[in-house]
Parts: structure tokens; sequence; C-alpha cells
């Protein structure tokens, strides 16, 4: 008799030798559009590339060198990094600015959101006239902002203070004070924050009103459905202004620089940031180093510090927020 012989078995890969999948070629009309979309983009690149990264690498470079602008770059390793440490205007700018981020940032949220919930309610007349309203500032120019607001936190003729002093309150003396600067320059962010309200306005008019009113079966009142709807459902939103507002208020430079020369001018006094440096931001201390002293191997490190502190920020609002925002896409 002659042996059947059984048909063998198909080989399997073994683990960790798993075949990788080839590569696929692109077709000759692929090529073609790949080319052809790449030759439309190319400004763009060429414009990013001259203006945008190298930039960003040569600033890099600079920080780890003695540069002023008519000299050449001397290595000088990471002595700038050290000298901050050392410097006391760092430290002063430092926390000017975090005073503007951790106390303007979320008081201007809060109170664009509370004008976000009024403007929202349709039985308010003439709604549209008060949207505009609250988003003039946004589109007043930084400068002119900042002389305005010098006028009127005036400490003697402002009519903010001529205000106050109508219900019996002696006004400060704000931007001409150090201890007020400040909270002035809070007072002007929380002016401007028009732009936050509008979002605020597209979030709230996005919500399910099903879900108020299944609140309301429940028995929920204002306060409840605040707190357990309103608030969740637009949680994305208050993220964004979170983070939006927080890299502004780091970078904050105009209206402080404007202000800051305002008063020194008036007052004769010869601090770079206001009256005993109060209004020296983070941003104001960089342009000085680098624009006014030239200094720009100092300026590229401080800029750099800059970045890492906003990426440092936003990463722990993000890992912070990581359970409490709700995003209906996830359900």
């Amino acid at each position: 008799m002659t042996a059947v012989s059984r048909p063998s078995a198909p080989v399997q890969p073994t683990a960790g030798k798993a075949r990788r999948p080839s590569r696929r070629t692109l077709t000759r009309g692929e090529r073609k559009n790949l080319r052809t979309g790449l030759l439309f983009i190319s400004p763009w690149l060429v414009g990013f590339v001259a203006f945008t990264l190298y930039p960003a690498l040569a600033s890099l470079y600079y920080s780890f060198t003695n540069f002023k602008i008519l000299q050449t770059p001397q290595w000088i390793g990471l002595n700038n990094y050290a000298n901050l440490l050392k410097d006391p205007l760092f430290w002063k700018s430092l926390g000017n600015t975090l005073f503007l981020t951790l106390v303007g940032v979320p008081l201007a949220i809060l109170v664009a959101l509370g004008i976000a919930l009024l403007l929202n309610n349709k039985r308010v007349r003439g709604l549209g006239g008060f949207r505009t309203v609250f988003y003039l500032p946004v589109v007043i120019p930084a400068v002119a902002a900042g002389l305005l607001w010098i006028f009127l936190l005036n400490p003697s003729i402002g009519l903010v203070n001529q205000a106050l002093s109508v219900v019996g309150i002696h006004g400060p003396g704000w931007f001409f004070d150090p201890s007020w600067a400040k909270p002035g320059l809070v007072l002007l962010m929380v002016w401007s924050a028009g732009d936050v309200v509008i979002i605020y306005l597209s979030a709230l008019q996005g919500v399910n009103r099903q879900l108020y009113e299944a609140a309301e079966v429940d028995g929920a009142g204002s306060w409840v459905k605040l707190r357990h709807v309103t608030i969740p459902m637009i949680s994305p939103a208050i993220l964004f202004n979170l983070i939006v507002g927080g890299i502004a208020a780091f970078q904050a430079f105009t209206q402080a620089y404007v202000i800051a020369r305002g008063v020194t001018a008036a007052t004769n006094d010869a601090s770079i940031g206001g009256i005993q440096n109060s209004m020296l931001l983070y941003g104001l201390n960089l342009y000085n180093v680098a624009f006014r002293y030239f200094e720009m191997g100092y300026g590229s490190a401080l800029a750099w510090v800059l970045l890492v502190a906003i990426l440092l920020a936003t990463l722990v609002m993000l890992r912070v927020s990581r359970n409490r925002v709700y995003y209906e896409s996830e359900r």
C-alpha cells in the first residue's frame, strides 16, 4: 500500500518576527498630486522656515552666548541661565506676571461668565446692543486702551476715583501707587474680557434645553442647575479660556509698557516698569533687556524660560482638568 502523505501545516510566524507590511509605492497620479500640493504650500513653508523655525533655533543658540547686535556671539554655556537666578529684575517681573496670571485671569473669567449668563437670558431687551458694548474693549487698540486707563485711574482727576468720592470712599493711587499698580492692571484685564464673554455665550447657547427641563422636574433651583448642568456642559469653553488667558497674561506687554512709560514720565521716576517697577511684567523686562540694552543672548535666555513656563502651565491645566471637563463626543 502506498502511504498517503498529509498536507503540511502552514508555517506560523514566530513571536517577535512579525512580518512588516510592505511599503506601498505611490502611483504616478499620487506623486503628481503630492508635487502640486507642495508647490501650492511652498510659500507658507518658506515663510515658516525663514521667519519662525530659523529665528526660534537661532534664539536657542544665542541663549548660550554673550551676544550683542553688533558683536560676534561668544559661547558662554549656561551662564545666562545662571545669571537669571541672581537677577532681581527677573524675579520682580516673574512675580508681577504670576500675580496678573493667578489673580487677573480667574477674575476675568468669572466676571465674563457672569455677564454671559445675564446676556443669555432672552428676556433682556436690547440684547444685541449689550453684546456690542461688552465686546467694544476688544477692538480698541492696546495703546489707546492704556492711555485711556491712565486717565480713568488718575488719582486726582480720574473718573473712577471721582465716582468713589461720591459715595464717601477715598480712591487709591492706582498706577501711581506701587501697592495698587498691579490691581489696576487686573482691572484693565477684566474690562477687556469681551471676547471671553462671546465664547461663553456661544457655549451657553449650545447647552441642550432638555437637561434644564429634566433638572426642573427633579425640583432643581437656579443654583443647582448652574452647578450641575451649565458649568459641566460649558467646561470645555472654561478650559479654553483659562489656557488662552494664561498664555496671554504670561506674554502681556503693550498696555503695561504704555502705562509704565506714561507714569514714569509724569513722576520723573527712573524705574523702567512703573514706580518701583510695580508694573514690570516679564514681557516688559524681556523687551528692555533685548531691545533697549541690546543684550540679545540674555534676552534669548529670558524668552526660552518664558516658553518653558507657558508650556508647563498649560500641561498642568490640561492634567488637572482631565477628569473635570465634559466632552459630549466622548459619551
